[in-house]
């Protein structure tokens, strides 16, 4: 397999498990880093042996790197990922993908016409347990899914935090309700009719949202929230029995399986490395194959659970203003 050469664009905590990740996927590297300012650059470089610091994202692009990996705040995805893109590289992007359908569009479009991989870091169908999951239900053993229960709430969140900034594109929706709104995208479909019902904190932000969907397949309930505590399960309900992922579910090590009959099956299957590795290799092997888009978390994908996301919060915007 030929090495894919990565630049991480950002050094927060999130690059940080990309980069203890690739410790797992073979024959991949990290080549340049950039964050802006420099001195964060310069220090994840050096703790980590990455031979070459860049101090603007052009010199990056320019750089001998095949693909980045976009772990900056919400706001700056699009503009990285259309910059990288038209620089002839893959596009590995964190959730969300971006902050709103135009630029997701633009995003999309740009990597069509350069014919450039691209694809949203969203990691639970990547883990060896969901993918078990998957496996299962394909095979019969719930029947079809038809209904989905997913959800998170965390109200430990430091006073200053970024998803805690209406400017950073803060909120719990769009900071672990995208989870919730790809699991029910995966196995539902788009939304159609979509209800909202939650709050707008002191700063402007979603702190609470609960929603009932619609979906081309069947009905999901979704919830995330940053002013309460809420369990991190969810429940594929199907016709012939149903399997819980079990706390929290998006990193997926525990589930039980229960068949019509009322027989239960634990399935468990402890992940490797930061969880991150999964989805990382998955793209390398895309990038290798010269393909343009995953099988398994496509555009379609990423923009429906984007568009359900947005949706919401606009709606609870809407009801606090």
């Amino acid at each position: 397999m030929s090495k894919v050469r990565f630049g991480i664009i950002g050094t927060g905590s999130i690059a940080q498990r990309f980069f203890a990740g690739l410790a797992h996927v073979p024959n991949a590297t990290v080549a340049a880093v950039y964050s802006r300012g420099g001195a964060k650059a310069r220090q994840f470089a050096a703790v980590h042996h990455i031979p070459t610091v860049c101090d603007e994202i052009d010199d990056l692009l320019a750089s001998d790197i095949d693909a980045v990996y976009i772990a900056t705040p919400h706001p700056s995805h699009a503009t990285f990922s259309i910059a990288a893109l038209q620089a002839g590289k893959a596009v590995l992007c964190e959730k969300p993908a971006a902050t709103s359908l135009d630029e997701l569009d633009a995003v999309i479009a740009t990597a069509q016409t350069t014919g450039r991989l691209y694809m949203e870091a969203m990691k639970p169908p990547f883990f060896p347990l969901y993918r078990l999951i998957r496996e299962r239900i394909d095979a019969g053993a719930i029947g079809e899914v038809r209904f989905v229960r997913a959800g998170f709430a965390n109200p430990n969140v430091a006073e200053g935090h970024a998803v805690l900034d209406p400017a950073q594109a803060g909120g719990g929706l769009l900071d672990i309700g995208i989870y919730s709104a790809f699991l029910a995208v995966d196995w539902l479909g788009a939304a159609g009719e979509i209800q909202t019902l939650g709050r707008i904190g002191a700063s402007g932000v979603d702190t609470f949202a609960s929603l009932n969907i619609q979906h081309e397949r069947g009905i999901s309930q979704l919830y995330s929230g940053l002013d309460i505590a809420g369990s991190g399960e969810a429940l594929l309900g199907g016709s012939a029995g149903y399997i819980v992922i079990h706390d929290k579910w998006w990193n997926p090590a525990k589930a039980t399986l229960v068949n019509a009959l009322g027989e239960r099956e634990e399935l468990m299957m402890t992940p490797q490395g930061s969880g991150l590795n999964y989805e990382t290799a998955h793209f390398c092997d895309l990038l290798r194959q010269g393909r343009l888009e995953s099988p398994i978390m496509s555009h379609a994908k990423t923009r429906a659970a984007l568009a359900m996301t947005l949706s919401a919060r606009d709606t609870l915007l809407g009801i606090a203003q």
